[in-house]
């Protein structure tokens, strides 16, 4: 009985985050149509007014909308955190299924490799990357990239370890299955689900760790807008309109929250544990 309260408790709670994502991305994709004013238009005549009719919530210090440019942040912050998501996911899973399944000097090259980048920490690694290919947008998605793989890969390794001496892999060994299509038709669908459940809580750190970089003037570059750029333009005016900062600030800790939360209620529904 307590199992099943449980269950239909992560239930509900999957719902309701899946719908506020959802509503989340298709804002994201209308922005240009949702949006009642250019999100980088500069009008000094209403630079840093208060709430209005016309400005829903008020302007920046440039006079350029702030509801529009918390709608087109949305683009960058969740539009390049899933593509990062995804891009990593399919690096992480393809290298971490190559390695499990070969093994040998294989597994130990690629797995060394894993364990030197996962030797500095996360942010260091990007900035110090960032710091050589210089600031930009580009940039900051080829680091967090080159930063987010290897978590993917080491978990899918170490669930193909276990896979690969299954019954229904010996069978497909034994019928002359190449190794490349054992991994690909047998290994990767069931280490999928668990490995994406595990990168929705991932999905929250890309989002800082987007955020992090645009604030420290590293990723993306004004006037393009963006909650972490947006929050760093508001600094300077943070005792006379802190609503600059705390518009942005609201709208990643909402997105981080509803992916935390979706990511724990998934693990728990389905009983996967982020350290396997």
């Amino acid at each position: 009985m307590i199992r099943l309260r449980t269950m239909c408790k992560d239930q509900k709670v999957i719902v309701v985050c899946s719908v506020v994502l959802a509503a989340l991305f298709i804002i994201m994709a209308l922005a240009p149509w949702l949006a009642p004013h250019d999100p980088v238009k500069v009008n000094l005549l209403h630079k840093l007014e208060g709430p209005s009719k016309e400005y829903w919530l008020g302007t920046d210090h440039l006079g350029r909308d702030n509801f529009s440019r918390l709608l087109y942040g949305a683009r960058i912050s969740l539009g390049f955190a899933t593509l990062i998501f995804l891009s990593s996911l399919s690096i992480g899973v393809v290298i971490g299924s190559v390695a499990g399944y070969l093994g040998g000097w294989v597994d130990s090259v690629l797995m060394r490799l894993c364990e030197g980048i996962m030797a500095f920490p996360n942010l260091v690694l990007v900035l110090g990357i960032v710091g050589i290919f210089g600031p930009g947008l580009m940039q900051v998605l080829l680091a967090l990239m080159m930063v987010q793989w290897v978590y993917y890969a080491r978990m899918c390794r170490n669930m193909v370890v276990s896979l690969k001496e299954r019954n229904f892999v010996a069978a497909a060994r034994i019928s002359g299955s190449s190794s490349w299509a054992i991994i690909q038709r047998h290994i990767i669908p069931n280490v999928l689900r668990p490995i994406v459940v595990i990168g929705t809580l991932e999905m929250g750190w890309a989002i800082m760790d987007i955020s992090a970089l645009s604030f420290l003037g590293l990723g993306i570059q004004p006037p393009t807008p963006e909650w972490g750029a947006m929050i760093h333009e508001g600094t300077g005016y943070i005792r006379s309109h802190p609503e600059l900062m705390i518009y942005p600030g609201i709208m990643i800790l909402l997105v981080v929250m509803v992916f935390n939360i979706l990511g724990e209620a998934l693990s728990d529904r389905y009983g996967i544990s982020k350290q396997q």
